[in-house]
């Protein structure tokens, strides 16, 4: 009797849950607690706690009632496209720096294509914690 209750256990799905936008939240605005909600239901490929999306900021508009992806979110934007930003480039005790314009927006260790001012050259690097981006061989973190 007792085999069978445990079989009947692991064939029945585990509860999920999945969060979901509460209201309609525009691009680029930034998820409050207020903005999310949970569900019970499982959805593939989405959050399932409430804290994975707060603080971050809506790429794309999240439409009420549907799950929140981890594709749809990211870090708030400290870079805005065409904002002049610093460029640096290191290598061991070699550090080079540059102007360069931001070709789009981008938070903190997001990749972003920067075109460098003195060359026009267009390159791709890893905004830091400072606002700079990080080009190069070696890419440092934030």
């Amino acid at each position: 009797m007792r085999l069978i209750a445990f079989l009947f256990l692991l064939a029945a799905p585990a509860a999920a849950e999945t969060v979901v936008a509460a209201r309609t939240i525009r691009a680029q605005a930034i998820i409050t607690p207020a903005d999310v909600t949970v569900i019970e239901k499982t959805v593939p490929g989405t959050l399932s706690l409430p804290a994975e999306a707060v603080g971050l900021e809506a790429r794309v508009i999240l439409y009420s009632g549907r799950p929140i992806r981890p594709g749809d979110i990211g870090p708030p934007a400290i870079i805005e496209r065409n904002q002049i930003v610093t460029l640096i480039y290191r290598s061991g005790p070699l550090s080079i720096a540059a102007e360069a314009r931001a070709m789009s927006r981008a938070g903190v260790g997001d990749a972003v294509r920067v075109m460098n001012l003195a060359s026009r050259t267009t390159v791709t690097g890893i905004v830091r914690a400072d606002g700079t981006v990080s080009v190069g061989a070696t890419q440092f973190p934030g």
